[in-house]
Formats: C-alpha cells, sequence, structure tokens
C-alpha cells in the first residue's frame, strides 16, 4: 500500500527560488531510492485561525510563507528504506549545508493512506488539511472522507487523499500534534485535495458549501473541527517519477 511522507515547512519568501531550486536538487535522489512522487506547494490561500492554523504549526515569522509538502512511495517499507539511504548519502549531507529555511521548525512525519481516489495532475492547486480524529471516530471519519470525496471530485477536485499518522515523531520546537492541539487517544490526519487551478478551487468550493448534501450539524463530526487547519498552496514543484 502507498505510503507518504508529509512536511510542513517555513520559509522565508526572499528564498522562495533557492527553496524550490534545492528541492528540485533533491527530487532525483528521492526517486532513485524508490520515491513515485514529490511536490512542493507554497502558501497562496493560507488563513489565520483563532486556535490554530499553518502559520502557528511551523511558528512562521514576518516574512515567512508556509510550504505543503509530500513524497509518495509504493510502500512504507520502500519508504524506510529510502529514508536510511538518503541519511546516509553524501549527496544529501551536501544539500543540507544549503538549506535556505530553519530546519528546526519544519514538521514531518509518515502517513498511511485510508483513501485515494482521483488522479492526480502536474502543477496541480492544493488544498492542504491536517487535523485530529478520536481513535474510537476513525471508522465514522473514514465514512465522512468518502461522502466527502464524491461531492469534491463531482465540483471539480481532480483528487482526494487523507492518512493516518503512523510515523509521526515528537518534535523539540514543532510537530504535527502540537499543530492540530491532539489530545491523548486521538491520531493526526494528513489530507489534500488537487485542484486543476486556484480559480477551479474557488469555485469548486463555492458550489459545494451551496449543496444541501453539506448541511450538517458541527457536532456530528466525528472531530473538532475548531482544530482543523486548512489552506491553499499553489506548486511550485512537482516531479514524477518516469
Amino acid at each position: 500500500m502507498a505510503y507518504i511522507d508529509g512536511f510542513i515547512v517555513p520559509v522565508p519568501a526572499a528564498n522562495k527560488e533557492a527553496y524550490r531550486a534545492l528541492a528540485a536538487k533533491a527530487a532525483p535522489l528521492f526517486h532513485e531510492f524508490g520515491a513515485t512522487r514529490h511536490i512542493e506547494a507554497w502558501g497562496d490561500d493560507v488563513p489565520r485561525g483563532k486556535l490554530n492554523d499553518f502559520h502557528s504549526a511551523v511558528k512562521a515569522e514576518d516574512g515567512e510563507e508556509v510550504v505543503f509538502s509530500w513524497i509518495e512511495y509504493p510502500s512504507k517499507e520502500v519508504r524506510d528504506s529510502a529514508n536510511r539511504k538518503i541519511m546516509s548519502d553524501p549527496r544529501m549531507e551536501d544539500m543540507g549545508k544549503e538549506m535556505p529555511f530553519e530546519g528546526a521548525r519544519m514538521i514531518y512525519g509518515g502517513f498511511a493512506p485510508f483513501l485515494d481516489t482521483g488522479k492526480g495532475e502536474e502543477g496541480a492547486y492544493v488544498d492542504g488539511q491536517l487535523l485530529a480524529v478520536p481513535d474510537g471516530e476513525m471508522d465514522a471519519y473514514e465514512a465522512f472522507c468518502a461522502r466527502m470525496a464524491d461531492i469534491l471530485k463531482e465540483y471539480g477536485a481532480l483528487r482526494v487523499v487523507h492518512a493516518w499518522g503512523e510515523d509521526v515523531p515528537e518534535g523539540k520546537v514543532t510537530d504535527y500534534r502540537r499543530a492540530v492541539m491532539a489530545k491523548d487517544g486521538e491520531t493526526v490526519v494528513y489530507s489534500w485535495m488537487e485542484w486543476p487551478s486556484r480559480q477551479a478551487r474557488d469555485a469548486g468550493w463555492h458550489k459545494i458549501m451551496q449543496d444541501e448534501r453539506m448541511r450538517f450539524a458541527p457536532e456530528s463530526m466525528p472531530f473538532d473541527g475548531k482544530r482543523v487547519i486548512y489552506g491553499g498552496f499553489s506548486s511550485i514543484l512537482d516531479e514524477w517519477k518516469r
């Protein structure tokens, strides 16, 4: 089964091209060790939240933007093997000396997809989302995501992916659990939706929010919607294994 390495990164806006260039340099290395896709998406429509948001998740400073990034592997075994090789590869060590961002505030972790529907498109516009789900509500949440995916695709989404946090380490400064204020007995979910463009995404969500199927009580949802983090991201690198 496919496996996802997900990253949230704070990058100075002035370093956007340097970041993209470094990611482009690293992508062939990930593919060499088994990755099937590597995407970097730059914050484009990332709102501030009352409790939490992508900015606070990585303690973004003035002049920094948030990058939503992931690497896809055919399985957890391939991902684990790739990470071992990458961390000992001198090429990666050299690239680590030129990082155009503060690595201590980058969030990363491994996620096992439980829903992956539709087909991605190179250079797609990305809706990224993080949330925490009570372990006792996992089945209900999977059913909720399946219903939502049908609606999203009906209104233009190309691909919808939801993945359970499986290898989500605790960080010294930031991490996924702190990002969504996860409580004991909750699991972090890493999700994204791909759209043909920002315009298609905006038009799609406008129609979705008017759909009668979206009229459900917040308390009926199998998670705390107040702690959901979401935002729109524009792809700056999208490398597929050829």
